[in-house]
């Protein structure tokens, strides 16, 4: 009798077990599109992703860079003070969108250009993403907003 539901009691764990891994794997399987890790422009250039991954990148547009042409696409820098990456998107920009403001982008690496399919701005005078600001500290370039 006892051996009996020692058995019952391993193949219950081991179900449990298998039913565990199953959920996670189902998890990460589902989850594998949309987790986009961020870089700044510096990790971008120090280690070049693959053409087929997609990741966030975050900056300042470069002062100047700012390039609207007579098609949809649209042309910037992004830098953090150290690296700068050239950008092309295509689509309307966001309103808050200019040079010298905080930007964080989504989209691919190819042939030396970070090719955006979605582009994000900074949403008022000091709002800047957790992530642009973090880099920006850690590349020692960051400024406090005024507060005025």
């Amino acid at each position: 009798m006892k051996s009996l539901k020692k058995k019952r009691r391993v193949q219950i764990i081991a179900i449990a077990a298998v039913a565990l891994v199953m959920a996670t794997a189902l998890i990460g399987y589902g989850m594998r599109d949309g987790i986009n890790f961020f870089r700044s422009p510096t990790q971008v250039l120090a280690e070049p992703p693959s053409p087929s991954e997609v990741f966030r990148i975050g900056g300042l547009v470069e002062e100047g860079s700012l390039k609207r042409g007579e098609s949809e696409t649209i042309r910037f820098n992004v830098t953090d003070g150290n690296g700068v990456v050239a950008v092309t998107y295509r689509g309307v920009l966001p309103d808050l969108f200019e040079e010298n403001q905080g930007m964080v982008g989504t989209g691919s690496y190819r042939d030396g250009i970070f090719v955006a399919t979605e582009i994000l701005a900074k949403h008022d005078e000091t709002y800047m993403p957790k992530e642009v600001v973090d880099a920006l500290k850690a590349q020692g370039v960051y400024q406090e907003p005024d507060g005025s």
